[in-house]
């Protein structure tokens, strides 16, 4: 399947993981997706979603939608299925269901038990993906979330992006004077944006061509969609693309600094007195 930023999910109720480790810890599989042997006899089979080892625990709608389907087969028990979108979550070895056929329901909101084990598929427009890369989504959009609220709280700062469901920090030109920088943005970013959007100020011709370039590298070379889009991640880019991202952050942050100079005349305390006699020239 190739990804497309159609596949990032919408939800007006937020996110939510299926369900939570009592004691915090790391959550693991017990079978993956595809190919896989069997636990008992040891033969080949392929394996249609993954499996977590949860005794009897609460699972949770993962964000607003709606129950399509419940029943019951001889091979996984009782069934849950919710679409969501164009998604179709499935849970399957469960003790017991407390969302009916057809009802709406939220994130977070406990749906159904476990058995002692939870298998879980899922299908995006009818078409059978890893369930795996469908929660690594699902992770990116809360964390997305998490990180939209702490800059309205005014915790403006260079995070990084979610890839792969992991944080991963882009280390830039400016890690030295990062909390100077995350102070100047607190301060002025809302005026940088609107001034980039009246024409009050423009990016300057050399770094919109260098972000252009940027950009046509990491198409060439099949960067963007190598992983389902998200939230925090809409293009879908992988580890492979880090060295473009940190090139794509140096280009924002110093065009922010410039912004900075020619507009406001703040400059950074650790700036070369001649570079800031040259910005007050072009002022």
């Amino acid at each position: 399947m190739r990804y497309t930023e159609e596949m990032i999910l919408r939800s007006d109720s937020g996110y939510c993981m299926p369900f939570e480790e009592p004691t915090k810890q790391d959550v693991e599989m017990s079978l993956g997706y595809g190919e896989q042997k069997h636990p008992v006899t040891g033969e080949t089979f392929f394996h249609h979603g993954i499996d977590f080892s949860v005794n009897h625990y609460l699972l949770s709608a993962v964000a607003t939608g709606t129950v399509s389907a419940i029943g019951s087969d001889a091979t996984h028990g009782i069934y849950q299925t919710v679409r969501y979108g164009k998604y179709e979550v499935t849970y399957r070895h469960l003790s017991n269901v407390f969302a009916n056929f057809c009802q709406r329901v939220k994130a977070g909101q406990t749906i159904a038990v476990s058995g002692d084990l939870l298998h879980v598929e899922v299908r995006f427009d009818g078409e059978e993906i890893n369930p795996l890369e469908f929660l690594t989504m699902l992770y990116g959009n809360i964390k997305a979330l998490e990180h939209n609220a702490r800059l309205q709280k005014g915790r403006v700062g260079m995070e990084g992006m979610e890839m792969d469901g992991a944080e991963l920090s882009v280390s830039t030109a400016f890690e030295s004077d990062r909390a100077e920088i995350e102070t100047l943005m607190l301060r002025f970013l809302p005026s940088y944006f609107e001034d980039l959007q009246h024409g009050a100020y423009s990016l300057p011709e050399h770094t919109e061509q260098s972000l252009r370039n940027i950009f046509s590298l990491g198409a060439s070379k099949h960067y963007f969609y190598e992983t389902m889009p998200s939230m925090a991640n809409p293009l879908g880019m992988s580890r492979r693309c880090m060295p473009l991202a940190a090139k794509v952050q140096n280009l924002l942050i110093a065009d922010f600094l410039n912004y900075l100079a020619l507009r406001h005349q703040v400059y950074l305390s650790t700036m070369d007195e001649v570079l800031k006699k040259n910005f007050e020239s072009k002022a």
